[in-house]
């Protein structure tokens, strides 16, 4: 038992995979108890049975798929644009001081700022269609992706560039032949992280004049306090959540064979 709680030591993968099996079977069960048991009233906290019916419905007539694919392409757009132009201005800002002070100085003052409070502004400037949603998802992102790339920029070793330059390479060559492809494997991790942000920024995003997806879906079901709707919805949106998690992993772990990633 002394070896599972080793300080930062890694444990065997089967004991991982089982410690992370019993923290699902754990909060499934304590969901099972409280629903079923009526301690908490079904209107509060339905049945899983409830919930795994009302997805086999939708997914029999159809809605999931739909609000599914159109929830995943708002995901995809918005975190994409944001990647384009976040990763590029976080690495000047990490290389140059003069866009530090003037990029991240600026950057820092609004990614504390509510989203949801741009909500209004975005409407006016790009309408109530799906550029408004997608907008939602870039905003949410991007403030977060530029502070994040210009720190893996920053912590690269002073040794990596004086050998570029020792060899001849000009100041573009440095940044596109040493520093861009040595926090690719960062900037990958980055891109991991920022996409789970992508995801709790879905509901914030459709509701901007939404007719479908799986944020309309559940802010439908609230209105008319349908909790297996809304429960149905938030499972749909952690699943996918972790499917594009996993899916960054392995792409990264494929990519640069030669990091140790550790268990990630």
């Amino acid at each position: 038992m002394s070896k599972l709680f080793r300080i930062r030591k890694d444990i065997s993968k089967k004991a991982y995979l089982i410690s992370a099996f019993s923290a699902f079977l754990l909060l499934f069960g304590a969901w099972m108890f409280f629903s079923m048991t009526g301690i908490v009233k079904s209107s509060i906290l339905p049945t899983p049975m409830a919930v795994c019916s009302y997805i086999l419905r939708s997914i029999a007539d159809g809605t999931l798929w739909n609000n599914m694919s159109v929830s995943i392409f708002r995901i995809m757009a918005g975190f994409a644009i944001a990647v384009i132009v976040g990763a590029p201005l976080g690495v000047l800002c990490g290389t140059f001081k003069i866009c530090e002070s003037f990029i991240q100085s600026l950057c820092e003052f609004i990614r504390y700022m509510p989203v949801p409070a741009f909500i209004p502004l975005i409407m006016v400037w790009v309408g109530i269609g799906e550029e408004a949603k997608i907008a939602v998802i870039f905003l949410g992102t991007l403030f977060q992706i530029i502070p994040m790339t210009a720190d893996h920029v920053r912590s690269l070793p002073e040794d990596l560039l004086n050998a570029a330059y020792t060899l001849g390479a000009n100041r573009k060559q440095a940044i596109m032949k040493v520093i861009v492809p040595a926090i690719m494997p960062k900037l990958f991790e980055t891109m991991r992280m920022m996409v789970g942000w992508a995801w709790t920024y879905l509901v914030v995003a459709e509701l901007v004049a939404a007719n479908s997806g799986l944020g309309y879906a559940i802010l439908k079901a609230q209105r008319v306090l349908k909790t297996e709707a809304i429960f149905a919805g938030i499972l749909i949106i952690g699943i996918l959540g972790i499917c594009t998690d996993r899916a960054f992993a392995v792409i990264t772990k494929k990519s640069f064979r030669w990091v140790d990633w550790g268990e990630k």
